[in-house]
């Protein structure tokens, strides 16, 4: 079994910044990629940001100046630094990772965290 685990949420003012960190832990045999989706109230769910394990970054048209995405692959961890916060960024963001497990090491599958709440408001 995989589990994520996410960090950092919490409130901001607009113009601020936030970090949030993801952990991946479990029986892991190789993490494609991680990412981040978003939540607003009364919204679908929606891409934010992606990496790959080589590094290749990939960034939603809404966030992408404000936003970056990076990753430490020896702790199986990503990060996303979060700048010029807006209100409409307020949203729950849940830690999305493609891992391949021993039993299976060709087979990613996908596994989410439980989400960390994020409030811009002044």
């Amino acid at each position: 079994q995989v589990t994520l685990v996410e960090s950092g949420g919490g409130s901001v003012q607009p113009g601020g910044s936030l970090r949030l960190s993801c952990t991946a832990s479990g029986s892991i045999s190789a993490i494609h990629s991680m990412g981040w989706y978003r939540q607003a109230p009364g919204k679908q769910r929606e891409f934010v940001t992606s990496i790959l394990s080589m590094g290749k970054t990939n960034y939603a048209d809404s966030v992408k100046s404000r936003v970056t995405i990076s990753r430490d692959n020896a702790k199986n961890t990503v990060f996303l630094q979060m700048n010029a916060m807006k209100p409409e960024d307020t949203a729950v963001y849940y830690c999305n990772a493609k891992v391949a497990l021993p039993t299976a090491p060709d087979r990613f599958n996908n596994y989410w965290g439980q989400g960390t709440q994020v409030i811009v408001s002044a």
